[in-house]
């Protein structure tokens, strides 16, 4: 969310970042919350000028009473009504005109960072690098679910009877590879300096809409009926939330956290036969990591997240590219998100598996994140985030790029102490 003072000074600047995300038809809002913040702060001054001149009348009272001049007195007390008649409807229209306010402010898309390219959608997100060969073996690779089947690891006809579509049973060693990946994600963070977290798997409305823009939270969140709560689409909602409505000593600055939760997200769909098996689903695990920190910093720390991908992604033999997103495709609240994609032998291309984001202090001026500097100065912190690392769309990844021609699958060095010492898995069917 922008900050309304930013707004006012500046709404050429607002607009013209609306039309790089492609969001015209969000143009008028700007016009609108400076004309309602207008209102507003003459709402405010009125009740303030009524209140001195209150306070100004009371005293005259007294002093008239105090004279013996109780006619007079009688027509002050009559002004003092009939402007604490009037301060009584300005006090009333002040919240009103405020959550006006609020509810544009949640609409009106972050600023994005100049280097951002300008583009509508992710068919126009830009290439930044690549890392590790991508190979292409001179035999078939089958299907992901058809690889995981071939080790009696995965039932989804069970799941549907259980569940519905959108879900799964992992089993053997299929499953036994997932916990691995995750037990790794969470031990290579932390020795990258991050503190261990498990949070909350659900959060309340005030946190979801403090996390995310509207549309992502209908597109995403389940809401647990009759409760204040919704379920978690990834741990980022909660372990930001942790934050909410605190000022945080600046020499405490950053904050590094990596967190690992279940997942549930509403999206889910027949969008492509690459989205069949477990790579859109509507409950996954993943491995995460926030950061909160001082606005001079958050570049640095953005650069640092998703290089933390892409190095444990390479230290499973899997290559990896980074996409920088274009505007058009980046939520409401970034400031600038890389996509992390793994490469797929089977598909000849890569394929999503992470994203960093910047959030600038968006979040933290929904959530009242605040940094207490010296002097006693306070403002906003910034916040990012970034996927370690999110099994089972990883697994598809990982078997691809593993398989050998008889079946197996390679495990790679580092991944040898989380399953037992073995190099390799071979399969039952």
């Amino acid at each position: 969310m922008l900050d309304l003072k930013f707004l006012r000074e500046n709404p050429e600047i607002v607009k013209q970042n609306i039309r790089n995300k492609f969001q015209d038809h969000k143009l008028p809002l700007v016009d609108e919350v400076i004309a309602l913040d207008a209102e507003n702060r003459r709402t405010i001054s009125e009740a303030n000028d009524l209140r001195a001149e209150k306070n100004r009348l009371s005293k005259q009272i007294g002093a008239l009473m105090a004279q013996g001049k109780r006619d007079e007195a009688a027509e002050v007390k009559a002004k003092v009504a009939a402007s604490s008649a009037r301060l009584a409807e300005l006090e009333a229209l002040e919240p009103e005109y405020e959550e006006k306010i609020r509810k544009i402010m949640m609409v009106i898309p972050n600023i994005i960072d100049p280097s951002v390219p300008i583009g509508k959608d992710d068919s126009e997100n830009v290439e930044v690098q690549k890392y590790g060969e991508p190979v292409v073996p001179d035999f078939d690779i089958p299907y992901h679910t058809d690889i995981f089947e071939r080790f009696c690891g995965i039932d989804l006809d069970a799941a549907r009877r259980v569940a519905g579509n959108g879900f799964y049973y992992l089993m053997g060693d299929v499953a036994r590879i997932h916990s691995a990946v995750i037990s790794y994600a969470r031990d290579f963070m932390i020795d990258r300096g991050f503190t261990y977290c498990i949070p909350p798997f659900m959060i309340r409305s005030d946190v979801v809409t403090g996390v995310m823009s509207f549309a992502e939270m209908e597109s995403m969140m389940y809401k647990i009926e009759g409760e204040d709560l919704y379920l978690i689409g990834t741990s980022e909602h909660s372990m930001i939330g942790k934050f909410i409505d605190t000022i945080n000593p600046e020499e405490k600055l950053p904050y590094t956290l990596t967190s690992y939760s279940p997942c549930f997200r509403k999206e889910k769909g027949a969008h492509g036969i690459e989205e069949r098996g477990v790579y859109r689903i509507h409950q996954f695990e993943k491995q995460e990591m926030i950061v909160v920190c001082r606005p001079d910093e958050s570049p640095a720390w953005f650069d640092k997240l998703w290089q933390n991908t892409v190095d444990l992604f390479r230290s499973l033999d899997i290559p990896v590219r980074t996409l920088e997103c274009c505007s058009g495709d980046l939520a409401d609240l970034k400031v600038k998100s890389i996509d992390v994609e793994a490469w797929s032998p089977r598909q000849k291309k890569y394929f999503e598996v992470g994203s960093c984001s910047n959030l600038g202090d968006a979040q933290a001026r929904r959530l009242k994140i605040r940094v207490q500097g010296e002097g006693g100065q306070k403002y906003f912190a910034h916040t990012l985030n970034n996927t370690v690392v999110a099994p089972p769309r990883m697994l598809i990844a990982f078997f691809e790029n593993n398989l050998c021609a008889d079946g197996s699958v390679n495990i790679p060095v580092a991944l040898r102490p989380y399953m037992g010492g073995i190099d390799k898995i071979t399969p039952k069917n």
